[in-house]
């Protein structure tokens, strides 16, 4: 049975330090995972407005947010958690597996070196904390269609933290935080049907008392979730996983992202968290 948190347990919620880019140049013009449709219009004064809301509620809660300056040419650049996997004080960088994106990884590693991260440029292809997502009991990294596992093996090295590797499965969940989310230091919610049969035995071993996302819940991307240890930032459409976290103690906080799914993401990929 599921370990439940105390509903009245009083937690010192600490300062969470993100980084954020504005979608000035967001639309969808060519297509790279199975959400985006370029023929299909997008908004990008609606998906600036979503944006802004996502980064108040970070600010109302007490959190630190940065921005980095949005390159014309890269409209995917608003998904910040692509850009780096920052831990410890260290910034290992992205390399993207397509040359749309290519030109964001020096970016974010130029602006985190700026706020004082020790720059790690990587040599594998990887895509930052949207594929590598840290617990307390290991950095989760995904592989299969975005990052190799070299690049796990590589984060490995940099931070001095141990990596697991999960394979997805299902190209609708291209990366790892749209299957996944971290909820607490060792509590997470996952969808297992986005996982080989490997690495959710692995996830059910080391995460007993996980959350597992409804089929509904994960087709709307309700796992691209962003929590403090207290609040999660998450779809307003993900019901199901909003009433767990209720169960469990934590607080739910819906915030449209519907513009920025567009391009295959929601408030995780648009958050990107800097570890000191």
């Amino acid at each position: 049975m599921a370990a439940l948190r105390p509903l009245n347990e009083k937690r010192t919620l600490p300062v969470r330090h993100y980084l954020m880019c504005p979608p000035t140049h967001y639309t969808v013009r060519y297509q790279i995972n199975p959400w985006m449709h370029p023929e299909e219009p997008t908004d990008t004064d609606l998906a600036m407005s979503q944006w802004e809301t996502l980064r108040a509620t970070y600010l109302d809660l007490g959190h630190r947010v940065d921005l980095i300056e949005p390159l014309p040419d890269c409209p995917d650049m608003v998904y910040a958690a692509n850009g780096a996997t920052v831990v410890d004080g260290v910034a290992y960088s992205a390399s993207f597996t397509y040359p749309q994106r290519q030109a964001e990884g020096p970016a974010y590693l130029a602006r985190l070196a700026e706020l004082g991260f020790a720059p790690v440029e990587a040599s594998a292809v990887n895509e930052g904390e949207g594929d590598m997502l840290v617990t307390s009991k290991a950095i989760l990294a995904g592989t299969g269609f975005r990052s190799t596992v070299a690049a796990h093996q590589e984060l490995q090295e940099a931070v001095g933290r141990a990596v697991v590797s999960l394979t997805l499965v299902d190209p609708s969940y291209y990366h790892l935080d749209t299957a996944l989310a971290v909820i607490d230091d060792d509590l997470i919610a996952y969808y297992p049907p986005a996982f080989s049969p490997g690495s959710r035995s692995a996830l059910e071993r080391l995460f007993p008392d996980a959350i597992l996302a409804s089929d509904a819940d994960a087709k709307v991307l309700g796992l691209n979730a962003v929590s403090d240890g207290t609040n999660v930032i998450v779809t307003p459409a993900a019901l199901d996983l909003a009433d767990a976290l209720r169960t469990r103690g934590y607080t739910p906080i819906p915030v449209d992202t519907s513009e920025l799914l567009k391009g295959g993401g929601g408030a995780k990929c648009c958050t990107l968290e800097l570890r000191p």
